[in-house]
């Protein structure tokens, strides 16, 4: 049975009058929603429930704190809604909607009624696509794209299908978790797996599990039915402080990913984006914890690799050590593949822009495109969605 879904925290029970009227102004500010499947998955015993710190507004979120676009994506606009940021990988924007509104979410400004850069015809980008013979995968993302109607996603697919140099679909999605049963139960979803999954011309599911606790036996019986269907399923997470931070709990997502047959691709830096303060924790600490989370577990969960998603590019930190980050580029807008980076690293540095020296290994970009509204200038206060 599909879960149903509230976007007022009047409907939940778990949360007191009093921390309604004190989170409302986080409400009016970013937008909220949550379903009854995920709602059970929260200890309301505990104050600090990992899963409740994911989904539920708090207060930190008003700090002062970042931008609402810290990889400046708005520079890697082509046309409206295609974003073509490395040489063979192309993002189409294709909703602006998302079954979990996780609170530390990077692209929170795709919510607010001023921004339009997901776009309901996404034909431009396909275009694009379609001329640019280098692009071999695209990642379909926003929002979430397993949201949208089976015909719309299907139509996309299709598309994308029909374009021969285009190898790999890509599919970001926090539902695995947030509604396995959109997925498990839905055959005419699967049905569109099975179709353009190919031995050749693979689908991938790019799930988004942020703690072991979201691994239920729904979620495993979505995972097989990803299998199944011939999709191949990876995990991508940043490190959260009070959510995931600990190598015990880290170490625990690792075996029950391996274990379930998606691999785990990605540990992430959290961006600095407004609103995800107090999710935050320094680039050593995180470090410190994704190794002793590998050490906890076998040579599948250790291909994890540890990145920042940053505007010139995701830059992957093999180490931090006596106050020095060796950090490398793992993919570069610039062609810098490879390259290793020595910088002094304070104990309180967040970001790759807080390293001393940081300016020296890559420039800032400008815009592509004038189609696009740009996120970096806006004002603090946000407009939310119309419900």
């Amino acid at each position: 049975m599909q879960p149903k879904y509230t976007m007022n925290l009047e409907d939940i029970p778990g949360i007191t009058e009093e921390e309604k009227a004190a989170l409302k102004q986080v409400t009016e500010k970013f937008v909220f929603r949550l379903n009854d499947y995920y709602l059970k998955l929260i200890d309301w015993s505990d104050p600090q429930d990992p899963i409740r710190k994911l989904v539920i507004p708090n207060a930190s979120e008003l700090q002062e704190y970042g931008r609402w676009d810290a990889s400046d994506e708005d520079t890697n606009y082509v046309v409206k809604g295609c974003q073509h940021k490395y040489s063979s990988t192309a993002l189409l924007i294709v909703s602006e909607v998302c079954g979990a509104y996780c609170r530390f979410c990077f692209r929170k400004r795709l919510f607010r009624a001023d921004v339009h850069e997901a776009m309901p015809d996404v034909q431009d980008g396909i275009d694009y696509i379609a001329q640019t013979p280098e692009i071999n995968n695209v990642l379909l993302t926003g929002g979430d794209p397993i949201i949208l109607a089976n015909q719309k996603l299907r139509g996309i697919i299709t598309a994308l299908r029909a374009i021969d140099h285009v190898k790999i679909i890509r599919i970001g999605s926090k539902m695995p978790v947030f509604s396995p049963m959109r997925i498990y139960e839905d055959e005419e979803f699967l049905n569109i797996i099975r179709q353009y999954s190919t031995e050749e011309k693979r689908i991938y599911i790019m799930a988004h599990v942020n703690h072991p606790r979201e691994i239920t036996e729904e979620t495993k019986k979505c995972f097989k039915a990803l299998h199944d269907a011939g999709a191949i399923v990876v995990n991508q997470t940043p490190v959260l402080r009070g959510i995931n931070d600990d190598p015990a709990v880290l170490g625990e997502l690792l075996d029950k990913l391996s274990w379930a047959g998606v691999t785990p691709y990605y540990f992430f830096i959290n961006r600095p984006v407004a609103g995800n303060s107090g999710f935050v924790l320094p680039l050593e600490e995180v470090y410190r914890i994704v190794e002793g989370a590998k050490a906890r577990t076998s040579g599948l969960g250790k291909r994890v690799r540890l990145c920042m998603s940053h505007t010139s590019g995701k830059i992957e930190i093999l180490a931090i050590d006596n106050g020095t980050a060796y950090l490398k580029y793992h993919q570069s807008r610039e062609g810098n593949y490879g390259r290793i980076m020595i910088l002094d690293c304070p104990k309180e540095a967040t970001w790759f822009d807080e390293l001393p020296g940081n300016e020296q290994h890559w420039s800032k970009p400008s815009k592509k495109t004038d189609k696009v509204v740009s996120v970096n200038q806006m004002s603090d206060m946000p407009q939310k969605r119309k419900k």
